[in-house]
């Protein structure tokens, strides 16, 4: 039996791996927003957007919560602004486009911004248009687990905080690393299970809310990318890994 809500009805939410099936469109409480689930473009989603584009708040917030400084995240999204003309940007998964804060309007590369959920991609465009690099930027509807996109089409794979969400880790590594050309960095962050117990709460926590799947140590991280063809650095920081590397040949 249906449980009946009196919380306010909100539209605009879609299916992702770790949440129940709703239909675009379809009224959802408020409760579930609560709930998660990335690809119901979830409250927590409007948090993480909010802190990353607002440091003064986010950076204390951050810490508290995870024990990572935020200007790491906001480092690794630079990476963009650094690229020479020509080149090709895959962010998987975009989720609300926070990475695009490193993209220079006179830039002249292609940014493609990939994410399993409409809804996402409509907030990566949205993002896109207020800060004026729509003109670089092209969303793509994708699994990360089957990139549609040829082998080595990619100068940099951009992967913030979104590794975690995804049912198939290591699967996703091995399409990011396929579709990486050779000399191109792999760059991001992730949730890792061999950051200490003291995080473990916000890994079940995250687990039980459908915004982490499985998630995958250092250890493993490493051994998939290398083995892909990508050595990766990890370097642990609080709840969270930050790994960079440049695919060989």
């Amino acid at each position: 039996m249906r449980r009946q809500s009196f919380a306010v009805e909100l539209p605009g939410l879609v299916h992702n791996p770790w949440s129940p099936r709703v239909p675009v469109g379809a009224g959802v409480s408020l409760l579930s927003r609560l709930r998660g689930g990335w690809g119901a473009d979830p409250l927590w989603g409007v948090v993480y957007d909010f802190l990353v584009e607002h440091p003064v708040v986010g950076r204390p917030v951050w810490f508290a919560g995870t024990h990572s400084d935020l200007r790491r995240l906001h480092a690794t999204a630079d990476e963009v602004g650094r690229l020479p003309d020509g080149s090709r940007v895959l962010d998987v998964p975009c989720g609300g486009g926070v990475a695009l804060r490193g993209l220079r309007p006179s830039q002249r590369i292609e940014y493609v911004a990939a994410d399993l959920a409409p809804e996402m991609l409509e907030r990566t465009r949205q993002a896109a248009l207020r800060r004026g690099v729509m003109h670089l930027v092209t969303t793509r509807q994708a699994d990360v687990g089957a990139l549609p996109f040829e082998d080595d089409s990619f100068d940099l794979v951009l992967s913030l905080t979104g590794l975690h969400c995804f049912p198939d880790p290591r699967r996703a590594v091995e399409e990011m690393a396929r579709v990486l050309r050779p000399g191109g960095r792999l760059v991001g962050s992730a949730l890792l299970n061999d950051t200490g117990l003291a995080f473990e709460p916000l890994r079940r926590g995250g687990r039980l809310g459908g915004l982490i799947g499985p998630c995958c140590t250092s250890t493993e991280l490493a051994s998939w990318s290398a083995a892909a063809g990508v050595p990766l650095d990890v370097e642990l920081a609080g709840a969270f890994g930050y790994f960079a590397g440049v695919k060989a040949g």
